[in-house]
């Protein structure tokens, strides 16, 4: 997006062919029909850019809910933008840390900047991109908040001045997304330095836990059953080793390498009458042992996410299932089971298994009218089928 189209979309005339690109949007226009009306009063490359906001925020509304229809977005930041819901729980942490005042530096088009601010702290922010910084102000200005946003290189900016350093490093190369962290802008050495001190620095879920600095807190966030990412909090504001937090409609739940008493503990047992699948945070963070012990229970296999107990928990940390029966586990057998169970629609689960559940099903080609769910996994090393149904 070109940054002087941008800033005359936020100029009366602009705002007034945003609102008709909405309205044609809204009605359902064609895309092409939408963009020849809009380029009958204004040019190409305008008509475009306002076309271009319509579509994104419409996209935005799964990150940002209700406040998307009033933001603006450009397509990449809006991808590594932080989920709102994540972002209010980061600035509520850091709040309640006592953090005043804050910087972002990589604040993208605002979305941490945003939360942070709505919270009630003193906010900065400084990325190196022209536009995600115009849009950054933009969205600080649409949502009335306070802030202060500018072009410069995150690496050289003095922020020692602020109670807390929050950083998203890019995690993308010349070839897409990068999982190596010498790939990151800035790169890694410069998050270790960050993190010597008060900060917060946004990673992705998959980092490896032998590279989080001793003494860094590492927590790992779901919304809504899908992690989304990871967070490393240093100084103060790191509390444990271990962190799995989850979010969902309920409210917010989390839970530490404090609440695992570790494996040994927990142990490996048969199969009982329920089984827990852990949030995927949880099992980012290592900590489905702890989950374990908090429902009563143990692992169905030493390698696997699965726990087992004999009574039913209701948890935020794992979806509840209660075992009906086991099944055959060869595929020809298993076939026979499901038919003979008029089982038609069949949901299937699978870990530490190397099978793809796309393909079994086809491969079943099952036509009954019953609903299944089964699970395959590994029991004590065995290849198992366990017919379930969700709690």
């Amino acid at each position: 997006m070109d940054l002087d189209d941008f800033r005359w979309l936020l100029t009366d005339d602009g705002q007034t062919l945003l609102a008709e690109a909405t309205a044609l949007v809204a009605a359902g226009t064609a895309p092409l029909a939408a963009g020849s009306a809009l380029r009958r009063t204004t040019t190409p490359e305008r008509a475009a850019t306002a076309l271009t906001q319509v579509e994104l925020r419409d996209r935005a509304a799964a990150k940002f809910g209700e406040l998307a229809p009033r933001m603006y977005f450009t397509p990449d930041a809006l991808e590594q933008a932080t989920r709102l819901r994540v972002a209010q729980h980061r600035a509520g942490r850091a709040q309640a840390f006592g953090t005043r005042t804050l910087v972002d530096l990589g604040c993208g088009i605002g979305g941490d900047l945003l939360a942070a601010a709505s919270a009630g702290m003193v906010c900065a922010g400084v990325d190196l991109d022209p536009v995600r910084v115009a849009v950054a102000e933009a969205n600080l200005a649409a949502l009335g908040l306070p802030g202060a946003v500018q072009v410069a290189d995150a690496t050289t900016v003095d922020h020692s001045g602020f109670d807390l350093a929050f950083a998203d490093p890019a995690r993308r190369s010349g070839a897409g997304r990068t999982f190596r962290v010498e790939d990151w802008s800035p790169p890694w050495t410069w998050v270790e330095g960050l993190l010597a001190r008060d900060a917060c620095v946004k990673v992705a879920p998959g980092i490896p836990h032998a590279l989080v600095p001793r003494g860094v807190e590492a927590e790992w966030v779901s919304d809504e059953g899908e992690v989304k990412e990871a967070a490393l909090w240093s100084g103060r504001t790191a509390t444990v080793a271990r962190r799995a937090t989850v979010i969902g409609t309920g409210g917010l739940a989390t839970i530490t390498d404090e609440d695992d008493p570790g494996a040994d503990a927990v142990g490996v047992r048969e199969v009982g009458d329920y089984l827990y699948e852990p949030d995927g945070a949880v099992i980012r963070a290592g900590l489905v042992t702890a989950v374990a012990a908090g429902i009563g229970g143990g692992l169905v296999d030493p390698k696997i996410a699965y726990v087992t107990a004999d009574r039913p928990f209701r948890t935020p940390f794992a979806r509840s299932y209660r075992v009906l029966e086991t099944l055959p586990y060869r595929e020809k057998q298993l076939k026979a089971a499901l038919r003979e169970r008029s089982v038609g629609r069949l949901t299937i689960k699978k870990r530490g298994v190397d099978i793809s559940p796309e393909a079994l099903r086809k491969r079943l080609a099952l036509s009954g009218d019953a609903e299944a769910t089964i699970v395959l996994t590994r029991v004590a090393g065995a290849g198992t089928a366990l017919l379930v149904e969700p709690i």
